[in-house]
């Protein structure tokens, strides 16, 4: 099955769905009441799927090419910007768009609300990233 699809491509998928499933989970125990289909692509929550699917293209890329490969500065790059989008730019956007919906709120206005994308805390991207740490080695051992 690996030898027919590149593991980095393996790194990507499992990373991207496990983490998803977790956060869905979370959201249940939690006692979130939203379908399926609509939490498991919600933005924010606990782990970032973004993070843990580009740390562990990273972590793959890190085991086959080594840390002096081109390769790996790129993704390395790529890894910063999503972690940093995560906290910084996604969860500003995010506090600032409920902000928006309770003006819209108290003032009765008949626009339609925008969708809020949360970002993500902190301990949400750092989980994701071990996540992906985990998910990329066991996908590169068990690629071998």
């Amino acid at each position: 099955m690996f030898e027919q699809v590149s593991v980095y491509i393996w790194a990507i998928v499992v990373a991207w769905t496990a983490a998803h499933l977790i956060k869905y989970a979370v959201a249940l125990s939690k006692g979130t009441q939203l379908g399926f289909r609509k939490q498991i692509f919600v933005s924010g929550g606990m782990p970032s799927a973004h993070v843990s699917t580009v740390v562990a293209l990273w972590t793959v890329i890190l085991l086959t090419d080594g840390v002096t490969s081109g390769l790996f500065g790129v993704i390395t790059l790529l890894a910063l910007i999503v972690a940093h989008d995560a906290v910084r730019v996604r969860r500003s956007s995010g506090e600032q768009g409920v902000v928006v919906l309770e003006l819209m709120r108290a003032a009765k206005s008949k626009l339609p609300e925008p969708r809020v994308s949360k970002g993500h805390s902190v301990p949400e991207v750092v989980v994701g990233a071990l996540f992906g740490i985990v998910v990329g080695t066991v996908v590169f051992f068990i690629a071998q």
